[in-house]
């Protein structure tokens, strides 16, 4: 079954799907919207007795639904001023030490951060034989993506790609997967030096948003990838703050230079996370 999954990855038509896809998720016809709400939170067992509006009928539409806010102190921001927080609910797909520019994907499977990172080869060094973690969102988390620590935005790269599902099976059999897929990188400075944020787009994930810009992903009849030069001036975050969100589901890699953190031993593949609590440390 497995071979055939990934077989059908490289056949469907990716972009065409999540396409189909956004556009039922944005669809406001009450009878259509409250199906598709009704079905998926039954489906995977949604839980909404965190939610800030905990009616299914109360969403507008079916993307409301999914990127929905949590009550006030949901999720609690651990840790004191050392502490690197996970940015998403979901669960650790990898995390540990970059070797030389390689980041471990799965068994047999790696990637480059110059991939990873649209071919800038500045950026990319600097985060050679730095650390990384790759957090997993299923369909059922919260996808609101929050900030691990402090930091100012200073720089945001749309980079397309394809549209590969991102789930165990598919790291464990597609070559460079989260190297091949759109995908938006977000660079702060922090207290453990700069940091990128990626947020990496999968099969029918209707749009990438952060709070700064609204949806950037995908954008219009856009092919190449955007280095943006007219970023908002002054955006700083404080740890736990919302920076973005998924229109459906998918996964958030983050990458600092070499030694400023040390991830908690806690964490293996397949470990789950919960927005807030602490991931690493910040080494002094």
């Amino acid at each position: 079954m497995d071979r055939l999954f990934i077989a059908l990855q490289y056949l469907l038509p990716q972009h065409a799907l999540s396409r189909l896809t956004g556009w039922l998720a944005e669809t406001r016809i009450g009878w259509l919207k409250d199906i598709l709400i009704r079905m998926f939170a039954s489906r995977f067992r949604v839980d909404m007795t965190e939610a800030l509006e905990p009616d299914l009928a109360g969403y507008e539409n079916f993307n409301a639904f999914f990127t929905r806010a949590l009550l006030e102190g949901a999720r609690p921001i651990e840790g004191d001023a050392n502490s690197i927080v996970c940015p998403a609910d979901g669960a650790v797909s990898q995390l540990g030490n970059i070797e030389g520019e390689r980041i471990f994907q799965a068994k047999g499977q790696n990637f480059s951060t110059l991939e990873l990172l649209g071919g800038d080869n500045d950026r990319a060094e600097l985060f050679r034989n730095g650390g990384f973690a790759t957090i997993y969102l299923s369909p059922r988390d919260y996808h609101r993506v929050h900030m691990p620590i402090d930091g100012e935005l200073t720089a945001q790269t749309y980079i397309p790609g394809q549209l590969f599902s991102v789930n165990q099976v598919t790291a464990e059999n597609v070559p460079r997967l989260f190297a091949r897929n759109e995908r938006l990188v977000c660079y702060f400075d922090t207290e453990a030096g700069p940091m990128a944020m990626i947020l990496v787009g999968a099969m029918v994930v209707a749009g990438i948003e952060t709070v700064w810009d609204g949806q950037v992903s995908p954008p219009p009849r856009q092919s190449n990838t955007i280095d943006y030069k007219q970023l908002p001036k002054g955006i700083r975050l404080s740890k736990g703050d919302e920076m973005g969100r998924f229109k459906l589901g998918s996964t958030v890699i983050l990458l600092f230079p070499e030694g400023q953190v040390s991830w908690l031993e806690d964490y293996q593949a397949g470990t789950p996370t919960r927005l807030g609590q602490i991931l690493a440390q910040r080494k002094a």
